[in-house]
């Protein structure tokens, strides 16, 4: 049994941000509507992220089940934890001068950020369902909030009336798959339910089982945005703030995939269930990857091209889960490119952000607004072609070696149809992320003004995103052999 404080010190990195967003919310009340509110807020929030990154790397190789089994802190769920924090900062960094822009420089905005932030790290750090459930719940009300923050937006309220209500009935599914397994197994960990499944090995699975594992991977498949699930995910990117789409694509993904592997790794183990949820995951990913690539083609907003390529992407990491089943890294590869597709994509979110608040209303949030930026701007045009080249697969980014180890993945398992699916609709892609980079690059600057300049923390925040991409592209084993380590 774990001491009391190495108990405490192991669940600091779920307290800090809790923690942090509930002293922001008092610091903010006591200061009111005065201007040194939201920046106190913002550097508060900063501190606090730190503090749980520093935290996380000191339990590095710590293996604690706490709270009676509801929590279980691993290297795998400190590995996510540092994904979160991460993308988190990365988005503080992008929203100083847009909450301003939009008349919503509130210090509530921090808290949010950072309750999300703790709810995501609940899903990754436990093997029971039950607690699962509480910390999706956690992040799911903290984002509801944040994709209607600029309450004067039609699209935003739109968009977060759409996500609240599509969001609550994808918890019903959770629910009642929760309260399938538990039926027939009695157990809601994730180890006593594989140990029920082990028992019966043999005997015909029970349909109730097979129904709640169905159940329980839909509601899991929404919060990825994976097809048909889908559909919430475009509106919401469009309405919400552009820092807070790149929060959801990339953290709400990671922490969705890293319960979603604590599931198929523990839970639902057993052979026979393997290839029920296998065959799923593999109808979801084609369906993603075919379906997401297509429609982006005809995306003429950036953000609602980025949110199909979020839906796309998560057709790939759903391959590599599917695939690792078979090999046996699964985790490894998932997250490999979560941490590539991270850095990417909030970096791609805070530039359009830049762009998109140049512009009057939704037209700064145009492709064709991104014409001359390379002459504009030309060190933000810079970074943009890092994300956009890295998105679509090309070395020496990120994103090339990421989709490598998936469909090396994919080869290795058998899965050669999913494979040559998953290139091709990734050469498809490549039309519409290299039209960002065509526009910027080859056509006048158009009537739109440029992008004002960049303040020091959104340069350090793009500056940040872009050297990671290149430098995992460059040197991707240094990631890979932590990533091993880390599962």
């Amino acid at each position: 049994m774990p001491t009391q404080a190495q108990a405490i010190a192991t669940l600091l990195p779920i307290l800090i941000p809790a923690l942090g967003g509930v002293w922001i919310l008092v610091v903010v009340s006591v200061l009111g509507d005065r201007d040194v509110a939201w920046p106190a807020a913002h550097t508060m929030a900063l501190l606090g992220l730190s503090a749980a990154a520093a935290v996380m790397l000191l339990s590095a190789g710590v293996r604690l089940e706490l709270l009676g089994g509801a929590l279980l802190v691993d290297r795998q769920a400190l590995a996510f934890h540092l994904i979160f924090v991460t993308v988190a900062a990365l988005t503080l960094l992008a929203s100083v001068r847009h909450l301003q822009a939009a008349r919503a420089a509130h210090g509530e905005f921090y808290a949010l950020i950072l309750f999300a932030v703790a709810g995501m790290t609940m899903m990754a750090a436990t093997d029971n369902l039950l607690t699962i459930f509480l910390g999706l719940e956690v992040l799911s009300i903290s984002l509801y909030v944040l994709a209607g923050f600029t309450r004067d937006e039609l699209f935003s309220i739109e968009g977060a009336l759409k996500y609240f209500l599509l969001g609550a009935f994808s918890t019903g599914f959770v629910l009642y798959g929760i309260a399938l397994l538990y039926g027939v197994t009695g157990r809601i960990d994730l180890g006593g339910i594989a140990s029920h499944l082990a028992a019966a090995h043999g005997e015909p699975v029970d349909p109730l089982i097979l129904a709640g594992a169905a159940l329980l991977l839909v509601g899991l498949a929404f919060k990825v945005a994976a097809v048909p699930f889908h559909y919430w995910a475009p509106d919401v990117y469009q309405g919400s703030l552009t820092p807070v789409s790149g929060f959801m694509a990339a953290g709400t993904k990671a922490a969705a995939f890293a319960a979603l592997l604590r599931v198929v790794e523990l839970g639902l183990s057993d052979p026979p269930v393997r290839a029920k949820w296998m065959a799923i995951l593999s109808g979801l990913s084609v369906l993603s990857m075919v379906v997401a690539n297509l429609v982006a083609l005809a995306q003429q907003n950036i953000k609602r091209m980025l949110a199909y390529s979020s839906i796309a992407n998560a057709g790939y990491l759903l391959l590599a889960v599917a695939a690792g089943a078979r090999t046996g890294r699964e985790a490894s590869v998932v997250l490999f490119y979560l941490t590539a597709y991270a850095l990417m994509t909030v970096g791609a979110f805070s530039v359009a952000a830049l762009v998109g608040r140049a512009g009057e209303e939704e037209q700064g949030y145009s492709i064709v607004s991104y014409a001359g930026l390379g002459r504009r701007r030309p060190w933000l045009a810079a970074a943009m072609a890092i994300f956009m080249l890295s998105l679509t697969g090309i070395p020496p980014t990120a994103g090339f070696m990421g989709k490598f180890y998936i469909f090396k993945s994919a080869v290795d398992a058998g899965l050669y149809g999913l494979a040559g699916i998953g290139l091709v609709v990734s050469v498809v892609a490549a039309v519409y992320y290299l039209r960002v980079v065509v526009q910027m690059y080859l056509r006048d600057p158009g009537a739109s003004p440029p992008p004002g300049p960049l303040t020091a923390a959104e340069s350090l925040g793009i500056l940040a995103a872009a050297g990671g991409t290149i430098w995992i592209g460059l040197f991707p084993a240094a990631l890979f052999d932590f990533v091993q380590r880390a599962m």
